[in-house]
């Protein structure tokens, strides 16, 4: 079983428990997880709508697919955390750094044409994909949902590049856990860029 977090000060946890705080006032941990996924289900539908030769997968861009998906259900969507976060043994940016980690981040991605790379060999785009993926899994920016916003917006970039969405239906929950350790803990993308390569699939249907 995974670990749970521990979140150092944080004000959006119910209290004496690890549910956030939300607009439709549910304390049922079950209940909240099929809302957020009802919701992550329509945002892909929006997102996907919306894609066009214009989108830019900026840190704008990032935030409001956070926002958007969220903030029918919490007042904190798309903003950043100011806490400390700890997963078992592993320590994700420190709240304070975030916001600075977040920008140099996307400054990096821009000058990587924000992936955007139609054209470049299929190990090549893979192996881009992996190292940010790999960089936003570490930075963990957002207070809940880190993991499903980061999917989505890697989904939209494979999408745009003329793949279909990313499947992780071939791997155990418990491998991409450990790939993920590895990213923050070691910094090494290599078991999350296999991931990406067994699960990236050319999009037939264009």
């Amino acid at each position: 079983m995974a670990s749970k977090y521990y979140l150092e000060n944080s004000p959006i946890y119910i209290d004496g428990t690890d549910i956030p705080r939300n607009k439709a006032g549910i304390t049922n941990s079950d209940e909240l997880h099929e809302l957020e996924r009802e919701l992550l289900e329509e945002a892909y539908q929006v997102f996907y709508d919306e894609l066009d030769d214009n989108t830019v997968f900026d840190e704008t861009y990032f935030k409001a697919l956070h926002r958007r998906t969220f903030e029918s259900l919490y007042d904190w969507a798309g903003e950043y955390r100011h806490f400390n976060m700890i997963k078992g043994t592993s320590r994700f940016c420190q709240g304070a750094y975030v916001e600075s980690a977040s920008h140099k981040l996307f400054a990096e991605l821009a000058k990587a044409n924000y992936l955007k790379n139609t054209g470049i060999s299929k190990g090549e785009f893979v192996r881009q994909l992996a190292y940010f993926k790999c960089e936003l899994i570490a930075l963990h920016p957002f207070y809940e949902l880190n993991g499903r916003i980061t999917r989505l917006f890697f989904d939209m970039i494979a999408l745009y590049n003329g793949y279909r969405y990313i499947d992780y239906s071939h791997i155990a929950p418990e491998t991409y856990i450990n790939a993920s350790i590895q990213c923050v803990q070691f910094a090494d993308c290599r078991a999350i860029e296999k991931i990406i390569a067994d699960g990236l699939n050319l999009n037939d249907d264009e």
